[in-house]
């Protein structure tokens, strides 16, 4: 989806999983890293999320007597798109850049896949991994149990997070490129 909202929109896309990266190669003091414990990296990054949107979205650039209003740029768009939200620890540093819905400065839109059974999650990985995903290498057991253990428990507590900061779900277990075109028309035409 990022890559579509780039390619119609040009919007710049920040993937959170680079993020965690560059996090894990510079500052591994921070135990800020992929694939070890999600529940500890998402808690590790979350200010640096909050005051990164907040100083990007904030119209007048002002935070802790810091100003740079001159920095701003019109019309800078980008999508940042991950796993790793605490949107409880961001949405609290935003406040202090005075956004206090999240709704008023960003387009949230949330993907999820709750309609898929663990055997249509196990069926999915096999079809579309590649090489280049760390499950790629998973036998149909492995995959079983990451979609039991993870996958299911994840999506349901990112849905009920989404949903309470306001996001726009949209479930892509089925159709997922129709559904990716409904998102694409929708913003076109608000």
């Amino acid at each position: 989806m990022a890559k579509r909202l780039h390619e119609k929109f040009n919007y710049f896309v920040i993937s959170l999983d680079k993020l965690v990266a560059t996090f894990q190669a510079a500052y591994p003091q921070l135990d800020i890293r992929l694939n070890w414990n999600r529940d500890k990296t998402t808690e590790n990054i979350a200010p640096f999320i909050g005051h990164f949107l907040g100083l990007f979205s904030s119209d007048d650039g002002i935070k802790d007597d810091l100003n740079l209003r001159a920095h701003h740029v019109e019309g800078n768009h980008f999508v940042l798109e991950g796993g790793y939200f605490d949107f409880e620890k961001i949405a609290s540093i935003l406040n202090e850049y005075g956004i206090e819905d999240l709704t008023d400065k960003f387009i949230l839109i949330g993907l999820v896949q709750g309609q898929k059974t663990v055997e249509e999650y196990v069926s999915d990985f096999q079809k579309y991994d590649t090489e280049d995903d760390w499950t790629y290498n998973f036998s149909e057991d492995e995959l079983r149990e990451y979609v039991t253990q993870d996958t299911v428990p994840f999506n349901r507590a990112m849905t009920d997070s989404l949903t309470k900061y306001g996001f726009t779900i949209f479930d892509t277990s089925t159709e997922r490129e129709s559904v990716f075109d409904k998102i694409i028309e929708d913003i076109s035409n608000s």
